[in-house]
């Protein structure tokens, strides 16, 4: 996630100069053979263009609006995510209580496996979301990627739970199915009441629908019409701009048709990338940060001291 105000000249340039140099090129191929050699008068109207243009900007309106909609649904199953967390260590904190006090080592040992074994989801959850899928791949390389590796889970899962974990499919739902075994086995010693084990249960329930809800996200693209006509159609508004000029301004054609073109190039980016917040890219929503927060608070619930240092990645980025 961005949280720079200003973006730096260098961040915009890497996105952008692809297409800017073809705008570039273009207006002064036109100026050159329209004024300079005067050997094609081709001039478009104004009011061809001024139509073209308005239709433009309501179509990349109405993508980017939407595209932020998804983003901002990410975020907000990301925040509950968040809060849940931090019931849930509550929860197994206080209301796994052993009736007898010999037992009381066999429930702390319980209590760890819980907490750390939901670290490991959060962490892996955030590993299942960002592995890439072919039809969201884009041409566009990134500057900074995130690391995004199942390692990360290893230091709070047992050998054996680590070995099984890396061969699943869906590894953050495997770890979800040992959280309800061990909150069954819980029960069956007597450490749950009734009530408290339909509590746990629900708080787990609601993982489930944390990773369904980014699942559906995930898996279910953006309407690609939206995305590959808003291309299409900044394409073709580019290409004219320098006609509708030439005549009028001459050498200043090439300046104007460029800055105007940049900017519905700009409305059509935002709103690409943004449609897809779990591509671990740099205007994603921060699912790294978000882990490390969730394991700082568990780990401080818990007691535990040794808490995740912060990453670092490139000034004026969250990951």
């Amino acid at each position: 996630m961005l949280i720079r105000r200003n973006l730096k000249p260098s961040v915009i340039f890497f996105y952008t100069w692809k297409s800017m140099l073809y705008y570039l090129l273009l207006a002064l191929a036109v100026y050159l053979l329209h004024d300079f050699f005067a050997v094609w008068e081709l001039h478009i109207p104004f009011t061809a263009i001024s139509a073209l243009s308005t239709a433009l900007a309501i179509f990349l309106g109405f993508k980017t609006s939407n595209a932020y909609e998804r983003w901002w649904e990410a975020r907000q199953i990301w925040g509950s995510l968040v809060n849940y967390s931090r019931a849930w260590a509550r929860q197994v904190i206080t209301m796994v209580i052993p009736p007898e006090p010999e037992q009381s080592a066999a429930v702390k040992d319980l209590q760890y496996r819980m907490v750390y074994r939901h670290m490991a989801f959060v962490h892996a959850l955030r590993v299942f979301l960002r592995q890439k899928h072919t039809y969201n791949k884009q041409w566009q390389e990134e500057i900074y990627e995130e690391p995004n590796q199942y390692s990360d889970t290893e230091a709070f899962l047992s050998p054996t739970e680590y070995q099984l974990f890396t061969h699943k499919q869906n590894p953050p739902n495997y770890l979800l199915e040992l959280q309800g075994e061990d909150l069954r086995t819980a029960y069956d010693q007597g450490w749950l009441s009734d009530f408290r084990f339909v509590k746990l249960e629900e708080t787990l329930v609601e993982f489930n629908n944390v990773q369904g809800r980014s699942e559906r996200i995930k898996n279910t693209p953006f309407p690609r019409q939206y995305s590959f006509f808003s291309r299409v159609f900044v394409f073709i508004h580019a290409s004219l701009l320098p006609f509708v000029f030439v005549e009028e301004l001459g050498w200043a054609s090439i300046p104007i048709s460029v800055i105007i073109s940049f900017v519905f190039l700009c409305l059509d980016l935002i709103g690409e990338r943004s449609e897809d917040p779990f591509e671990n890219r740099l205007e994603d929503v921060p699912l790294t940060a978000l882990s490390l927060t969730i394991e700082t608070n568990l780990k401080e619930q818990w007691g535990a001291l040794d808490f995740p240092a912060k990453k670092h990645p490139p000034g004026g980025i969250v990951l």
